[in-house]
């Protein structure tokens, strides 16, 4: 039952003159900066903080501060079944690839993949299914089987052909922290990841990552103001290296503070007790571009896409493979 379901995944590259294709979901952060009027402008000053972040952190051998050059590419995973109107597909979620150039041997390494996670089936469950579900008496419940689906579906393809055909290692998301908790440090450091953060009870955010088979660690990276949210399988410590990882900081710090500059482009660093907010006034702008409210309204809207598009018709088929589908151990 499990092979009803493949994937193939395509690529698209990531620099200033991208533009988002039609299937691509356009709440996605890259999406949001490639549209406009200073579209190219946004992308090109995106692209120049996450390079000079990146030479910052990368900074052994580099006195200059320009030695690496950071490639990204936007994967798009397509899920394929035979559904109740015959073969069908549908673009199930889209993450980021990094490289890493080095312009002083010309060579390039991998970097990370993940980083970014973007995904239908997930709006459907938080702007779908978390709304609307209530218990017996009418009042706001968590529906005990949340993000199941979703956790299978990204099981599936992590397991898949398409994915171990073209990566070796697991991926690693990296989010902001949420609003709603307090993290305190605990006393460990690393040299890239920098401070570490722990918090008592997990988020909604991370509960659903963890039925994708993620754990969750949270750092406030070297030159950082605020803890960032890590998801990954395995040893994020000792599976990457420094690099790799100055690769998903200095990409996913940037986007952030974009979109949250309330938290990561504030004036002074986080605390040791902290708890992030939105409506923090000691922050500054970058000169980017970014539609917050549109993009939560958009969400909405890909959330109910979903649903009717892949969710109700293929209700039957999903049940039943999600059902069948022996979830690998993390």
């Amino acid at each position: 039952m499990a092979d009803a379901l493949t994937f193939s995944i395509s690529s698209t590259e990531f620099t200033e003159d991208y533009t988002p294709s039609p299937d691509s979901r356009i709440t996605t952060n890259f999406a949001n900066l490639a549209r406009g009027e200073n579209r190219q402008e946004n992308l090109r000053n995106a692209l120049t903080m996450i390079n000079r972040r990146f030479n910052s952190l990368a900074h052994w051998d580099n006195p200059d501060g320009e030695r690496y050059e950071l490639e990204l590419e936007i994967l798009s995973a397509n899920v394929h079944f035979d559904g109740a109107q015959g073969a069908q597909d549908f673009p199930l979620l889209e993450v980021l690839n990094t490289s890493i150039l080095d312009r002083q041997t010309g060579t390039r390494s991998a970097g990370i993949v993940g980083n970014n996670f973007s995904s239908y089936v997930r709006d459907y469950d938080f702007s779908v299914v978390l709304p609307n579900a209530a218990d017996a008496t009418g009042k706001p419940s968590l529906p005990e089987d949340f993000g199941d689906l979703h956790g299978r579906l990204f099981e599936h393809f992590l397991n898949s052909a398409a994915y171990r055909k073209r990566f070796e290692q697991l991926p690693v998301i990296c989010i902001s922290v949420s609003t709603s908790k307090t993290y305190r440090r605990n006393g460990n450091s690393h040299p890239v990841l920098g401070l570490e953060y722990e918090q008592d009870d997990y988020s909604l955010t991370d509960a659903y990552f963890a039925k994708m088979g993620l754990r969750v660690c949270y750092f406030m990276p070297v030159g950082s103001v605020a803890p960032l949210a890590f998801y990954f399988r395995g040893d994020l410590l000792n599976d990457y290296t420094d690099l790799q990882l100055a690769s998903i900081i200095s990409t996913m710090e940037t986007f952030q503070k974009i979109y949250r500059p309330e938290i990561y482009n504030a004036n002074s660093p986080a605390p040791a007790v902290y708890q992030p907010s939105l409506s923090a006034q000691d922050f500054s702008r970058t000169r980017i571009d970014y539609d917050r409210e549109e993009r939560t309204r958009l969400g909405a809207s890909q959330g109910k896409y979903t649903e009717e598009h892949f969710i109700t018709p293929n209700r039957e088929l999903l049940d039943a493979w999600a059902a069948g589908y022996a979830v690998p151990a993390a």
